[in-house]
């Protein structure tokens, strides 16, 4: 492959570890993205929420309920997907990082998710899975972005392409096993992700991962958004119905919309 160091360096990590965790390529796009993020935590319709930033996104749990937090969570999804530029600053964070892990021309979701997981809460887990056992592109990529710190159990984890192999191997003996067994199946052998405010995450959405309650005494704030090529196959989520095009090269377009001119 024609890659350059830094290139090759950066997918056989990603290779051998099913993920890569970088500094944000754009960092004012991050400031930008959080200051948005923190207005519009202010203008929800809640408790009073502290001025600072760091400290509300952190202990956003001492103003919100776990009763209010899936409406607040909700509210702030819509204002951040309805906020003009929004994905184009986001894609900035990785474009670089994108750039040589699935290619120049890019589809990209067109919906940024929000998570926001409070110490303790037991409704807001995500139980171990893969994206492709729902029908997902096994080409799409996850860019995890977080807004806050995540260390321990405030953090995602995931199983490694070696220890998933194995579990691939002995899948057909798990059709009765719940997410919760599979999850105490791998649980020595997954890796917890430590990703500092100012880092971010891609990784293989086709390996296992998820979170678990939040034991640590801060809150959770991470965004993630899915990558891949244009022209690579596409699962259950469809080009135009979950996935736009935001690099499409010239070449590609007047290629797309040539036509062999009729000889009669």
């Amino acid at each position: 492959m024609f890659l350059n160091k830094d290139e090759q360096e950066l997918t056989e990590e990603y290779l051998r570890r099913g993920y890569i965790i970088r500094p944000v390529a754009d960092q004012k796009a991050l400031e930008w993205i959080r200051l948005k993020i923190f207005n519009l935590s202010k203008n929800n319709d809640t408790n009073d929420i502290p001025t600072d930033i760091n400290y509300c996104l952190n202990n956003i749990h001492e103003s919100i309920t776990i009763g209010q937090l899936n409406d607040f969570r909700l509210k702030m999804i819509v204002g951040i997907n309805a906020e003009s530029g929004f994905r184009e600053q986001y894609f900035n964070l990785a474009r670089p990082y994108l750039d040589t892990l699935v290619g120049n021309e890019l589809s990209m979701q067109l919906r940024i998710n929000l998570s926001i997981q409070f110490p303790g809460d037991e409704s807001s887990l995500l139980p171990v899975h893969a994206d492709t056992w729902s029908g997902d592109s096994p080409f799409e990529v996850v860019v995890w972005t977080p807004l806050v710190d995540c260390y321990g159990s405030k953090s995602m984890y995931l199983l490694p392409p070696e220890q998933n192999k194995k579990l691939e191997n002995t899948f057909s003996l798990r059709s009765d096993d719940s997410s919760e067994d599979l999850y105490q199946i791998i649980s020595d052998e997954v890796q917890w992700l430590e990703v500092k405010y100012g880092e971010l995450v891609i990784f293989n959405q086709a390996l296992p991962h998820g979170n678990r309650v939040n034991t640590e005494h801060e809150t959770r704030w991470s965004m993630n958004c899915r990558f891949k090529s244009v022209f690579t196959p596409y699962g259950d989520k469809k080009l135009g119905e979950f996935f736009e095009p935001v690099t499409l090269r010239a070449a590609s377009k007047t290629g797309m919309d040539y036509k062999l001119p009729e000889i009669l």
